[in-house]
């Protein structure tokens, strides 16, 4: 299975492109990001996301797509953000690919077993997963290596199959609903959506 992960923003979108197979460890194909000038007016912005990110789906053929779900925690950017997420979701529909949404603290629980890792947990959770020789950076395509990286550890979480996952031994059942520190947070329970 193909899976796109995306964390849409205005000025960068996160890309990370991941091949799954049951039993066997996730296989990079690309990541990146795709950014976007902040000297160029708003639409024209939503423009070049809509267009760089509709290569992507034309390129890799992903049969799902894993996006952040809209988290409130930063007022001033949530609309653009918002409406960036628009136009990745109008790609996705109109390429037929199903989506996943995960928010970011069901991300963090699911890679690291803290649902709320910093950056630098995040992005190591990513490299130890994936076999990665460096940190994925920059830091919105390490999150959307880290959201198609959640998709498919949740695939397993409700397949029963989780014993055939090859993953680090590090990372903490998916399901789980409590962080090492206690807190109650979100079990890894996706929104799933699609044409």
């Amino acid at each position: 299975m193909r899976i796109l992960g995306l964390d849409p923003g205005l000025a960068t979108v996160g890309y990370g492109v991941l091949d799954c197979t049951e039993g066997a460890l996730p296989v990079v194909r690309d990541y990146g990001i795709v950014s976007t000038s902040p000297k160029s007016s708003f639409p024209v912005r939503l423009a070049a996301i809509y267009e760089d990110i509709g290569s992507l789906f034309v390129t890799y053929r992903p049969e799902l797509v894993a996006i952040e779900k809209l988290f409130f925690y930063r007022m001033g950017n949530t609309i653009s953000v918002a409406q960036a997420r628009g136009v990745v979701l109008l790609c996705a529909a109109q390429h037929a690919v199903h989506y996943v949404e995960f928010s970011p603290p069901q991300v963090k629980l699911a890679l690291t077993g803290d649902g709320r890792a910093d950056k630098q947990a995040m992005q190591l959770a990513v490299q130890r997963e994936l076999e990665l020789a460096t940190l994925p950076r920059p830091d919105d395509a390490a999150d959307a290596l880290a959201l198609a990286l959640t998709s498919w550890f949740q695939r397993f979480a409700t397949s029963g199959s989780a014993a055939a996952m090859p993953f680090s031994s590090n990372r903490r059942a998916i399901t789980s609903a409590t962080t090492r520190s206690g807190v109650e947070a979100p079990a890894v329970t996706p929104t799933v959506t699609g044409p």
